[in-house]
């Protein structure tokens, strides 16, 4: 079936009637997580709401008010996902969530016209392609594209959309010989009905059952971002249209202000300035460490050197890492004194090392890592944990004080 989002991808309200409405669960992704959703599967006699296919994700929108969560293409039909129940035989309304319509709608033709300029200019196939949230990319069959091609492929996409080429969609039988001639990756096992070929005039014909503009002009601009390489000898080549393309140079643009105002000049020179701030940082770094280094071994002999002997000692420096604590424990070297050290954030991540005689490692290395939010390692007399929250750490070395009373 052809559904009325195929025949007129501008639709953007549509009238139709509910064929069936039944109970299901469905599993998605919601924030990276896969969550199962109870609701209902609801069937119409058309809908202009796109299934998914194609490559292309399924469109957001309402039946009477009720959000539909989901559409998948099952044989013929498009099932709608829905949290609450329609009546079946009832005229409903349809209106769908324009704005990620268009935007698909852009990114899939932008596809076509990609793909179709890498396969006539260059001879490379696409092998699929993947639309994303953010930033699409096309699977070529080929190791690796240069530059000069990528800046080649672009600028001729980019003259077929101010050349305004028109897309024309047409139906055509699944024994049509032009079947034969069109680009394809061949039909689901489950096709039935007429067959879409979509044409970018003057540029190639494709098989197609996805939404698409119905001139090149309206994808705006095409942005080729970069090529890398994908699986078994495969290049993925991610690239932006249309409305992306502009909010990328929207994003872009507020982050050179935001650099400019840091720097404190023109952008010209900006990769220029944080070269010169990434080495004198280096050398920074490098003289902080060896006076920490010295800072350590001073203080390791001041412990060493207190009468009476302490039984513990507790210290935290936020600017040091694990070099300090360990050129800090060889200096004292003594395992009756034990030395709960602490690096990192003051109310945030961090790093300890709880040193001294086994049992009392043993017994109150997890209890501190534990209070300090961390997952650490016990060999011997030493426990080592990476933490989260060293806002905590007074209250450790309580936990030491009452090991000791």
């Amino acid at each position: 079936m052809v559904f009325a989002c195929q025949r007129n991808s501008f639709l953007k309200e549509f009238e139709s009637t509910v064929e069936s409405c039944k109970e299901n669960s469905i599993v998605t992704v919601f924030n990276g997580k896969k969550i199962k959703l109870n609701g209902y599967d609801v069937i119409l006699q058309d809908t202009i709401i796109f299934p998914e296919g194609g490559g292309q994700p399924c469109d957001f929108g309402f039946i009477n008010d009720i959000r539909v969560e989901n559409v998948r293409r099952v044989g013929d039909k498009a099932v709608h996902f829905l949290d609450k129940p329609v009546k079946e035989g009832q005229s409903v309304l349809l209106k769908i969530d324009w704005d990620r319509r268009f935007d698909h709608m852009q990114q899939h033709s932008g596809q076509h016209l990609i793909s179709a300029v890498i396969d006539r200019d260059f001879g490379y196939s696409t092998t699929s392609w993947w639309l994303g949230q953010d930033i699409s990319h096309i699977e070529l069959d080929i190791p690796n594209l240069k530059e000069e091609e990528i800046l080649n492929i672009e600028n001729v996409a980019n003259e077929f959309i101010r050349n305004s080429t028109p897309v024309t969609v047409a139906e055509c039988d699944t024994n049509d010989p032009i079947l034969k001639e069109v680009r394809s990756r061949g039909l689901p096992d489950d096709h039935t009905g007429k067959v879409r070929v979509v044409t970018i005039v003057g540029l190639e014909d494709d098989m197609c059952c996805g939404t698409h503009v119905n001139n090149l002009s309206q994808l705006q601009m095409v942005k080729l971002v970069k090529a890398e390489k994908g699986k078994k000898g495969k290049v993925n080549l991610e690239f932006l249209v249309g409305g992306r393309v502009i909010k990328q140079l929207n994003t872009m643009y507020q982050r050179e202000q935001y650099l400019t105002n840091l720097l404190k000049n023109s952008p010209s020179v900006h990769a220029d300035l944080v070269e010169k701030l990434q080495k004198s940082l280096k050398v920074s770094n490098k003289s902080l460490q060896s006076v920490l280094k010295d800072l350590a071994s001073y203080e390791a002999k001041a412990l060493i050197n207190t009468v009476p002997k302490p039984k513990y000692f507790c210290s935290y420096r936020q600017d040091a890492d694990s070099d300090f604590m360990n050129i800090f424990i060889k200096e004292v070297g003594d395992e009756d004194i034990l030395l709960l050290l602490t690096v990192g954030e003051d109310k945030g991540p961090g790093q300890m090392i709880l040193h001294g005689k086994a049992d009392a490692v043993s017994h109150l290395g997890p209890q501190i890592c534990d209070l300090l939010e961390g997952k650490g390692v016990a060999k011997g007399n030493r426990f080592q944990a990476k933490v989260k929250n060293l806002t905590r750490r007074d209250n450790a070395t309580k936990l030491i004080e009452e090991y000791f009373e």
